[in-house]
């Protein structure tokens, strides 16, 4: 598979730069990045049953598609309302008390799998007293390297994923090819990670730097990381 990299400095004048990643202890962060005022998606209506893409009804499913595909709770993709500054960077759906998900009011952890091969769990656990939303995917930065790897597109979920407290959402990374067909290989024992705003590659506040184990992680240009996902089966075989 053909990777694709963000380059986080490169002078393209895009939003990625935004993401600038901070240290920061204890999977929390402790600098605002300057997110600035990313719109929104608006809840949907509770008199109204979610549907998959294909226009199918999810009631009765269990939060799935008909085709078993996980169903993030909340958001359409249409309604943009307006949305106000909250500590931490972060942003708040009007009329909702919703923040971003961030290095303030989460928990982040790291986990190397033995299966599938060659991959990792990143999850993100909501410890503030609002419910938070993880838009797109993490992005990753090991030790001081100056690219993010590339979402796998075919894991985006058909809405953004929110979390109440106590709830975790996930991401699933693959970190080398397996068959050995990466380059640049090399072992890493830092990692950062910045969330996104609702605007791709904004910032949505502090990152977070999950424990990584005392060996490190071995990683190489395959690279790559999955969408947020609300239900753990949705990548459980990525």
């Amino acid at each position: 598979m053909r990777m694709r990299h963000i380059r986080l400095f490169a002078a393209t004048g895009t939003a990625v730069a935004a993401l600038a990643l901070t240290a920061c202890g204890g999977g929390t962060g402790t600098e605002d990045e300057g997110a600035s005022r990313p719109t929104a998606t608006a809840d949907t209506p509770a008199s109204k049953t979610p549907k998959d893409s294909a226009g199918g009804s999810t009631e009765g499913t269990g939060g799935r598609t008909a085709n078993g595909t996980p169903v993030a709770r909340t958001h359409t993709s249409g309604a943009r309302p307006s949305t106000a500054p909250a500590p931490g960077g972060g942003s708040t759906r009007t009329g909702n008390s919703v923040v971003l998900c961030n290095g303030t009011n989460t928990t982040v952890t790291a986990q190397p799998l033995n299966r599938p091969l060659n991959h990792m769990l990143i999850t993100v656990k909501n410890t503030g007293g609002k419910t938070c939303d993880l838009p797109y995917y993490p992005v990753l930065r090991f030790d001081q390297m100056q690219w993010a790897p590339q979402a796998d597109e075919e894991t985006q979920p058909q809405a953004v994923v929110s979390l109440a407290p106590g709830e975790s959402g996930y991401a699933g990374v693959l970190l080398s090819a397996a068959d050995g067909s990466g380059t640049g290989g090399m072992t890493a024992h830092k990692l950062t990670l910045a969330f996104q705003g609702y605007t791709p590659n904004s910032s949505g506040g502090p990152s977070a730097t999950p424990a990584l184990p005392a060996k490190g992680v071995y990683y190489d240009s395959a690279l790559k990381v999955t969408y947020w996902q609300q239900d753990l089966d949705a990548i459980s075989n990525w």
